[in-house]
């Protein structure tokens, strides 16, 4: 069934009306010996306080809900403790997959603000302009995602029995791709439905976006850009890296 959206009018741009959502609750399985990498320092900064500072410098963002591991609250109070943050609420204990820690999230606030914004942990590189663009995007459809259109060509693969490799089916029209990112923002209502719902049938997904679409959500696309990585692997701590040098997007 698709959400209610016309029951909720437009907020004042002005207004700070939008809750964050940082999941940062991973343990780095991809990142080897070193740990969780949200707490890497990259700049003089862990990543996670990278996200942080950006959401606490919006002016539509009202309050911001970290979600971590128990094990990880104190790197995350040494976090806090180094900066002035106004806006960060408890933090929320995360779950098992991503999705878990978001629901946890969803369930701490009594009364969130009308819109919810959602971002990854591990993306240090999120600008002002970006947040204020998906967070416009939302104000007149049920979501907006940031993204970018795929670089490479995409290939549909299939297995092949007789050479036990898998060969490619198809290739698949680019044009109409997009690679996703975060931040995701959804009115708040639309998307506290979306994961109640999947969580009754059991349903994951791999982002915010799916849960709402499933929904029959409408949600916008918002160009994102290329240096909006999520740091994955050590490797992509040399990227962000290189990114620093070269300037953050503004």
């Amino acid at each position: 069934m698709r959400p209610d959206r016309a029951a909720q009018d437009s907020p004042a741009p002005d207004s700070q009306d939008v809750t964050a959502i940082v999941p940062a609750a991973g343990i780095g399985r991809r990142f080897g010996a070193a740990g969780p990498k949200q707490y890497m320092t990259l700049g003089e900064r862990p990543l996670l306080a990278w996200v942080l500072d950006a959401l606490e410098a919006h002016p539509r963002i009202r309050e911001i809900v970290p979600v971590v591991r128990e094990d990880d609250l104190a790197a995350l109070s040494h976090i806090l403790g180094s900066r002035a943050y106004a806006k960060v609420l408890r933090p929320v204990i995360g779950g098992a997959e991503r999705q878990d820690s978001v629901y946890n999230a969803l369930r701490s606030l009594a009364s969130p603000a009308p819109l919810i914004l959602v971002h990854d942990g591990v993306r240090p590189f999120l600008s002002q302009s970006l947040i204020t663009r998906c967070v416009e995007a939302a104000d007149t459809n049920d979501g907006a995602i940031a993204a970018v259109p795929p670089k490479d060509t995409i290939k549909q693969g299939a297995a092949d029995p007789a050479s036990g490799l898998t060969v490619v089916a198809g290739t698949i029209e680019r044009s109409t791709l997009w690679s996703v990112q975060t931040p995701q923002v959804f009115r708040a209502h639309i998307l506290r439905a979306a994961y109640e719902d999947a969580m009754k049938a059991g349903v994951y997904a791999t982002d915010d976006s799916a849960l709402v679409e499933r929904m029959g959500g409408r949600v916008a696309i918002v160009q994102g850009y290329y240096e909006n990585i999520k740091v994955t692997t050590p490797e992509d701590i040399a990227i962000a890296g290189a990114i620093i040098n070269k300037g953050l997007p503004e």
